[in-house]
């Protein structure tokens, strides 16, 4: 499978579509919905064979709406914890080379999507769900007591997809809820450079949690979704 962050299919008046090399990032102007994260939808190779699998393992799909026919089938919400799902038929060109930026700002450019972090009140069942019902490869489990929280790290190709639970709220059958995006960029002291330059507020660069990587927190201009920048440490 391969992830699409995706609110509307190109071509809604309002709609803007950004291809990346590991995802299509939709933008949809919505004068009724909050800013946000609207729907995560990924990309499978057999979409027949894939909702008869899903069936089996207890996921209802359905059409998705008019005018939405290219995200293919969506999955119960209540049956994904949640969490709005879609699934669509991928093409062979969907993902390909990093689309043209602006002259100059290839280096400090967001290249594709490090990790998609979803916040969810019950942990085994989000095991269950993503790497039971949908396949990802579990490849991390750590709590940290500093942090307060436990983390569950799935693969989906080359994206992570980030399960957060907060130790101190207990375990419960709430919601799951989509909550923040950490994009990957060549070189994060020109990006935070060129954004600061636009009017974007910004933390300032800190060395990640992941050994060898440096963030920097966005802090507006971010449609209300915790957004992180991740880039390699130049060393000394």
């Amino acid at each position: 499978m391969r992830f699409y962050s995706a609110g509307r299919h190109n071509g809604v008046p309002g709609c803007f579509s950004f291809q990346l090399s590991n995802l299509r990032l939709e933008l949809v102007a919505d004068a009724v919905a909050a800013p946000g994260l609207a729907a995560v939808a990924f990309a499978v190779e057999d979409l027949e064979g894939w909702a008869r699998l899903l069936a089996r393992r207890g996921l209802p799909l359905q059409p998705a709406p008019a005018g939405e026919a290219a995200l293919g089938l969506v999955a119960d919400q209540q049956a994904s914890c949640g969490v709005p799902l879609r699934f669509c038929a991928s093409q062979p060109d969907e993902v390909g080379p990093v689309a043209l930026t602006m002259r100059g700002a290839e280096a400090t450019a967001v290249t594709g999507l490090d990790h998609l972090v979803i916040r969810t009140p019950n942990p085994e069942r989000a095991i269950a769900f993503y790497a039971g019902r949908l396949g990802l490869s579990l490849r991390l489990d750590r709590t940290h007591a500093d942090w307060g929280a436990r983390l569950l790290f799935f693969r989906c190709g080359t994206l992570i997809v980030e399960l957060v639970h907060e130790l101190g709220q207990g375990v419960g059958e709430g919601a799951d809820h989509l909550w923040g995006l950490a994009w990957r960029v060549p070189v994060l002291a020109g990006a935070h450079s060129r954004l600061s330059g636009a009017m974007v507020d910004l933390s300032q660069i800190r060395r990640g949690r992941r050994p060898g990587t440096q963030v920097a927190s966005v802090r507006s201009h971010n449609a209300q979704v915790a957004t992180l920048l991740i880039g390699p440490d130049p060393g000394p």
